[in-house]
């Protein structure tokens, strides 16, 4: 599906996808699950080379970042939120051919949809395609930081359920392994999102304005990955202070095994020495040995067992 924005006089108004669009004043074209056909016709139209699957989701900078004499081609990571306990990243391709701006995408975004209806409302603050480009990486990075917010309220809570000791073992690992890679997601997006603007900033084609706005952007990135950075930080330690507790509940039980098998070596010694087949023990003819054997040995067991409660290992 193709969605056409054009600008007539002072207004936007979003247009029928034809083979006439070549010839109207085109601000926005937006692909969203674009068909091949749809994709090579867009392309003879304007002369252009759209990136395929393979080219949007390479790691190198040239792939991520290149521009010629008419164009400049991004390919960027946005977030996509599943659920409340997880994310996944969509590559999405923004290309500026001759002020118009092209975005390919094979997902839904909320964030496409408030820029639509921002273009609309106010046509006058959207001269040009990088005039959008620049208000799309805006409201991405608000929406990033408000993710992040949230994100940091989950640690702190995780956090307090650690020292109250609120969760079992098994929930725990999940909850601060599902946290760390989402942290991660957010710090790899942020990253990605910096270095496209960064490289956008260098450029001859835009104007002063977009360059002010695109700079902010670019600082607030750096603030959101210094959050993410301590956001790390922050689950590292618990990871530490999770595994501390787990390494003190396992020395308590071996103490208490300790403590189980001391009590029990007098008692096991007494049983093992009377249980001798030696001819003459002088003890095995007394008329009260088995009662005055079984008294020892309940008392060589008290006697640890009270030791080590003064010692506070009980």
């Amino acid at each position: 599906m193709v969605n056409v924005f054009s600008k007539h006089n002072s207004l936007v108004i979003k247009d029928d996808y034809d083979d006439n669009i070549v010839n109207k004043n085109i601000l926005w074209l937006d692909l969203l699950n674009p068909t091949l056909d749809e994709i090579a016709s867009i392309s003879k139209m304007y002369e252009i080379e759209i990136p395929n699957k393979e080219e949007r989701e390479e790691i190198e900078s040239s792939a991520r970042y290149w521009e010629d004499k008419d164009s400049i081609t991004i390919n960027t990571r946005f977030l996509i939120k599943l659920d409340e306990d997880s994310l996944r990243d969509e590559t999405i391709t923004f290309l500026l051919y001759k002020n118009i701006l092209f975005t390919i995408r094979y997902s839904e975004f909320k964030i496409f949809d408030e820029i639509r209806e921002r273009v609309l409302a106010s046509p006058r603050n959207f001269e040009d395609g990088f005039d959008l480009i620049s208000k799309i990486f805006e409201v991405r990075v608000e929406k990033d930081a408000d993710m992040i917010e949230n994100f940091a309220r989950d640690i702190r809570s995780l956090r307090k359920g650690v020292f109250e000791n609120s969760y079992d073992y098994d929930e725990m690992l999940n909850s601060l392994s599902n946290l760390q890679d989402i942290n991660t997601r957010l710090r790899d997006s942020l990253f990605d999102k910096r270095r496209a603007l960064s490289a956008l900033l260098g450029s001859n084609k835009i104007d002063l304005d977009v360059k002010k706005n695109i700079t902010i952007i670019v600082k607030d990135l750096n603030s959101l990955i210094d959050f993410c950075v301590a956001n790390m930080n922050a689950l590292d330690n618990i990871h530490a202070f999770f595994t501390s507790q787990i390494n003190i509940e396992q020395n308590k039980t071996i103490k208490i095994f300790t403590v189980v098998t001391v009590a029990m070596m007098p008692p096991t010694l007494i049983g093992t020495i009377y249980g001798m087949n030696f001819k003459h023990m002088p003890e095995l003819e007394l008329a009260y040995s088995y009662p005055i054997v079984l008294f020892v040995m309940i008392i060589s067991t008290i006697i640890p067992i009270i030791y080590f409660k003064k010692k506070d290992w009980l």
